[in-house]
């Protein structure tokens, strides 16, 4: 099972903080790059997986999804989903996305928000996912960038002598495994794989990789976190869009 940290009371309230926050890199870059990778989905069924606060489920339904089912690890996490986001047309479910096999469901689309670099075993989840959706479903997702998941730390800028970061040191990025690094006071586990390793996993899993996206803010968001002028020498995320053959071939 994923490291569950959501339930710890602390990190969960430093978290809810941190997603609210109009000026977040989430708000700013990952969800409107996320929503720009979506397929049509009106009248389609959706799985998100790691909803969170639900706020992607009803975003989806106002897209047009017919029904969205999230599912979160985090008990903390549904039971606030349920208070913040409920809707007839979505279904809150705490489950470990690894074992989605056992919603015993077909989906048209399957998305993921931020959560796939938790999980250990990608190819394992990979081969989940296609075996879940139907035929010419989209499996679409983001994930820390690469080269943020190869370091130990996510302090690896060097700074000149008035604080400015100039550049970011690169370490350990073919070398994939878990890496334990401190997050807002807390020891997170997530996993490192390479670019090639995603595509390559993707594609064994039977999957066509469709897009792909590195976004980087325009200067309206650059004023509003000025700090967002790194996305340009290192991106913060990784997007894909991959699409199961509508004739499943594997």
């Amino acid at each position: 099972m994923q490291q569950n940290l959501y339930d710890n009371e602390t990190f969960f309230n430093q978290y809810r903080e941190l997603r609210e926050n109009p000026a977040s890199y989430n708000v700013l870059l990952e969800q409107p790059a996320l929503h720009r990778m979506l397929p049509p989905l009106a009248g389609k069924q959706v799985l998100d997986l790691g909803c969170g606060f639900g706020d992607g489920c009803v975003g989806y339904l106002a897209l047009g999804a017919a029904h969205v089912t999230g599912i979160d690890l985090s008990q903390n996490m549904i039971e606030a989903a349920q208070k913040k986001n409920p809707r007839a047309e979505i279904t809150y479910i705490c489950m470990d996305m690894t074992k989605i096999e056992d919603l015993q469901e077909t989906f048209d689309v399957i998305i993921s928000s931020l959560a796939i670099h938790y999980i250990r075993d990608f190819q394992g989840l990979a081969d989940s996912v296609f075996r879940c959706l139907k035929p010419g479903g989209k499996f679409v997702f983001s994930q820390e960038h690469p080269l943020t998941t190869a370091c130990s730390s996510y302090g690896n800028w060097q700074r000149d002598e008035t604080g400015k970061c100039i550049y970011y040191k690169l370490d350990g990025y073919c070398r994939p495994g878990k890496r334990t690094v401190t997050w807002m006071d807390c020891t997170v586990q997530k996993y490192h794989r390479t670019f090639s390793q995603i595509i390559s996993q993707l594609l064994c899993a039977g999957f066509q990789v469709e897009a792909m996206q590195e976004p980087v803010p325009t200067q309206e968001n650059i004023r509003q976190v000025p700090r967002m002028y790194r996305e340009y020498d290192k991106p913060s995320f990784l997007l894909l869009r991959a699409g199961k053959p509508a004739e499943n071939m594997k």
